[in-house]
C-alpha cells in the first residue's frame, strides 16, 4: 500500500507538468497561485532606482557646482554629463574636466565656426555639433570606445589613459594631470562617493 502512494506521487510529477505543458496559456492566469507578487517588486525596484537617481543627483550638482564657482556655461548640463558617463563606461567627471581645461567649461570654446557647440577642444576644434547635448553624447560615447567612428579610445581604458590619447602629453606636457587635478577638485565639492 505505501508503495502504491510513493508511486502516484512520483506519477504526479511527470503527469501534472505534461498536463500543464498542454493546457492553454490563458488559462494559466485564471490560477491565483501562479500570479507574481509585483507590489513587492516594484517597491524594491523603486528602492534602488531612488538611490541610484540620488547618486546621480549628487554627481549632477556638484559638475554644475563646479561650474557656476568657475561662471562656466556648461553649468546646468551637469545631469547629461552623468547619465552619459553611466551609459558610456567613462568616469562621470571626465568630461566636464576636459570642458574645464580645454575652453573653461565653455566660456572660451572653439571660434571655428565649422565648430559649433565644441566645448572640449574635440578634433583640434575642426569638428562641430548640432548642440551641447549632442556634443556631450558623441564625445562621451567616443571616450567609452562605444564610437565605430573613433576607434583609438576602448571600453577597457582608464581616464588616465583615455586623456592620453585625447591629448598626448609629448604635446601638451602634464595635460592628464592637469585635468585628473580638475576631476578631484570636482569630486571634492560635493564629497561624491
Amino acid at each position: 500500500m505505501h508503495t502504491k502512494k510513493i508511486s502516484k506521487v512520483l506519477q504526479s510529477f511527470v503527469v501534472f507538468p505534461m498536463f500543464a505543458m498542454t493546457m492553454p496559456f490563458a488559462s494559466l492566469s485564471s490560477l491565483p497561485s501562479l500570479a507574481v507578487n509585483t507590489p513587492t517588486i516594484s517597491s524594491e525596484v523603486s528602492v534602488i532606482t531612488t538611490q541610484e537617481d540620488e547618486s546621480r543627483k549628487k554627481k549632477a550638482d556638484a559638475i554644475d557646482s563646479y561650474f557656476k564657482e568657475h561662471d562656466a556655461p556648461l553649468a546646468g548640463y551637469g545631469m547629461k554629463f552623468v547619465t552619459e558617463a553611466e551609459k558610456n563606461g567613462i568616469d562621470w567627471r571626465l568630461l566636464p574636466a576636459i570642458a574645464m581645461r580645454e575652453t573653461t567649461g565653455g566660456k572660451f570654446a572653439c571660434k571655428n565656426p565649422k565648430a559649433p557647440y565644441n566645448s572640449f577642444g574635440w578634433g583640434s576644434c575642426k569638428y562641430g555639433f548640432s548642440s551641447i547635448d549632442d556634443s556631450i553624447e558623441k564625445i562621451s560615447r567616443a571616450l567609452g570606445g562605444n564610437s565605430e567612428n573613433v576607434k583609438h579610445y576602448k571600453p577597457e581604458m582608464t581616464s588616465e589613459q583615455i586623456l592620453k590619447k585625447y591629448n598626448p602629453d609629448s604635446i601638451v606636457p602634464g595635460y592628464s594631470k592637469q585635468v585628473i587635478k580638475i576631476m578631484k577638485e570636482m569630486e571634492a565639492d560635493e564629497a561624491i562617493i
